[in-house]
């Protein structure tokens, strides 16, 4: 027992420290454990087995094809529209929007859900994602009161009570009380997220911005300003011809820089669009889009010499947006700067024979403060001349690794994750929508973390990532391995007798102040336990020991279970409390003490009002 509460005590001092990682710190403390033999090496492993863990694994690649298609921005958007600019309005909308959610799903996978959204509505009007993350985590908890299925302890004092035979909770037994925790939460949270997370979390944040967005180079190089796009139709001639036998770029002084093919099934649901870098073999098709630079005279007079369809600003308006604006889906734009000792210099495009090289298109060439778009087959390279080129985001990154000719600015391959797969937006929405009725509805029968691995599996098997790699790199491995190392700790502290202790002694020695005192003794040792072992290990300790309790003095369990409940699930004081807590630290680049500052005072002001609001709506 001694030795379990020593790696205890010394662990919370390196979390509240902050210098070693949490995560190495976890997995210290479970080595500890180990090695004092407190816990097998079957209960060490269990928390990477925990149904927990693994949801969260899950979450992780669902909440990153949310961001990675584009769906994220999609209803920030939406909910933008009825926020507006106002911060304020923001805030209360997120937290009602993720209380309402929590309280049908669980925390976890609330945060998860609502996690890319809340941080795409935060850039959107230059707001601080440290306000609002925090914030959005503990509405998670706080929804979770209001329904039966909203998080796990509800569901421990509902069998408690069940076995001892009393009354059945329903499923909204828990509203009325839950929905004072949301409104009570909320005004305190706007309070104290105000005076602890306004700071910003980046001190040289101003000055972060160096690299050029993509949408700012297409904007600095004027491509969309000679932009035309052309449709091959059943009756176009240039069907099955080769870019080589088409020699476009000499007989109409015209530059094809993609071909884009799409295959829409009639519901869009599962649209799917290829963009194709242009080379010599390529050969065109019926219902392909050319992407083409040059002067309008000249792309109608190749438009009317094979018969294609020009798309006017008009039809533009009336067709899919995904196919009236340059995208880098797979095909991207970046800029190279041509070293003095290049031996590009002084020769041409042509002569270089750039394309063909290095399969790459030279788009654009700034020269000191002058931007040469026009000709650029013919015009010579100087000296620290920045070219825009234009091919598929692997060739671009195969230019990082020639080291004398040029330098390549920036990471193609970091733009190429950021650019969102809007296309696919519709899919996740249905993917995403299939898991929470999965996870709501008990006549569906699939427990919640087979939902959730089934909804990752499909994110994956239908391309809402632009690969495999790309989707496990949405996964935080520091909280998967925090979590993960933690959850043993309550197994030790179970197993040493520790929690058992602590409980018994702290509640049995009130019993005789009467039922206040009794109630605000199981709820703040329940919100003191959970500090240290999962809510629902505490949940599991606390309501036979609050059952017994209660009916030993002749009183109505029902209201001291639900401070069991309510103590377990309202623990904001520590990222490591609950899981949705450690989902948003890294994020919202949060620190151990700044759960202390908000969720401290959070946890006891949320403590005092429940001792005075249970006994009304159930009395003693």
């Amino acid at each position: 027992m001694i030795t379990t509460i020593i790696i205890l005590i010394i662990a919370t001092i390196f979390f509240v420290n902050g210098k070693v990682r949490s995560d190495i710190v976890a997995l210290c403390a479970l080595i500890a454990l180990l090695v004092f033999q407190i816990v097998t090496v079957e209960e060490a492993l269990s928390g990477f087995s925990n149904s927990v863990v693994v949801m969260m694994v899950g979450l992780f690649i669902v909440s990153g094809a949310i961001l990675q298609t584009g769906l994220a921005k999609l209803i920030s958007a939406k909910l933008l529209k009825l926020a507006g600019k106002n911060e304020f309005i923001l805030f209360i909308l997120v937290m009602m929007v993720t209380a309402c959610l929590g309280g049908l799903v669980s925390n976890v996978g609330t945060v998860a859900l609502m996690l890319p959204i809340v941080v795409s509505m935060a850039q959107s009007i230059n707001m601080s994602t440290r306000k609002i993350l925090m914030p959005l985590a503990f509405a998670s908890s706080l929804g979770g009161m209001m329904t039966l299925i909203g998080t796990p302890p509800n569901l421990v004092i509902q069998q408690t009570l069940h076995a001892a035979g009393g009354q059945d909770l329903k499923f909204l037994t828990f509203l009325p009380v839950g929905l004072v925790c949301v409104v009570v939460g909320t005004v305190i949270l706007l309070i104290l997220s105000k005076l602890f997370l306004s700071k910003s979390e980046n001190k040289n944040e101003p000055n972060k911005k160096v690299k050029k967005s993509l949408s700012e180079l297409v904007q600095e190089y004027g491509l969309l300003s000679n932009l035309s796009r052309l449709k091959v139709r059943s009756f176009s001639s240039i069907q099955g011809k080769t870019i080589i036998e088409l020699d476009v770029r000499n007989k109409y002084h015209l530059n094809i820089l993609e071909v884009r093919r799409g295959d829409v099934a009639q519901n869009n649901l599962f649209k799917n669009i290829e963009q194709k870098f242009v080379d010599a073999d390529t050969v065109l098709q019926n219902g392909d889009i050319l992407f083409l630079t040059g002067e309008n005279e000249n792309v109608h007079q190749f438009a009317k010499d094979y018969q294609l369809e020009v798309y006017d600003e008009e039809e533009r308006k009336l067709t899919d947006t995904a196919a009236d604006a340059l995208a880098f889906y797979d095909i991207g734009i970046a800029e190279i700067v041509l070293m003095p000792s290049s031996n590009l210099v002084n020769q041409t495009v042509r002569d270089t024979d750039f394309r063909d090289k290095y399969n790459v298109n030279v788009l654009g060439i700034q020269r000191k403060d002058e931007y040469l778009k026009d000709n650029i087959a013919n015009i010579k390279f100087h000296a620290n001349d920045v070219l825009l080129v234009q091919g598929t985001w692997q060739n671009i990154e195969r230019l990082s690794h020639e080291d004398t000719n040029w330098v390549v600015l920036g990471q193609p391959l970091a733009e190429a994750a950021k650019v969102t797969l809007d296309y696919k937006a519709p899919l996740a929405a249905a993917i995403m929508v299939l898991m929470v009725v999965m996870m709501v509805f008990d006549f569906i029968p699939v427990e919640p973390v087979t939902a959730v691995l089934i909804a990752s599996m499909l994110m994956i098997l239908t391309r809402c990532f632009r690969n495999v790699e790309a989707a496990y790199k949405t996964i935080n491995w520091e909280s998967i391995f925090l979590i993960g190392g933690l959850m043993p700790m309550s197994l030790a502290l179970e197993k040493t007798g520790v929690s058992e202790l602590i409980s018994g002694s702290l509640v049995s020695g009130l019993g005789s102040f009467g039922p206040y005192a009794l109630l605000a003794g199981i709820y703040f040792t329940t919100s003191f336990m959970t500090l240290f072992i999962s809510n629902t290990a505490t949940a599991v300790l606390m309501a036979p020991i609050a059952m017994s309790s209660a009916t030993a003095l002749g009183l109505n369990p029902v209201p001291f279970l639900f401070a069991v409940t309510y103590g377990a699930s309202m623990c904001f004081v520590s990222p490591f409390s609950t899981p949705a807590n450690a989902l948003v630290m890294t994020p919202g680049q949060y620190t151990f003490m700044d759960y202390v500052k908000v969720g401290g005072p959070m946890q006891l002001l949320m403590g005092l009002i429940m001792i005075f609001v249970l006994p009304l709506f159930f009395p003693f």
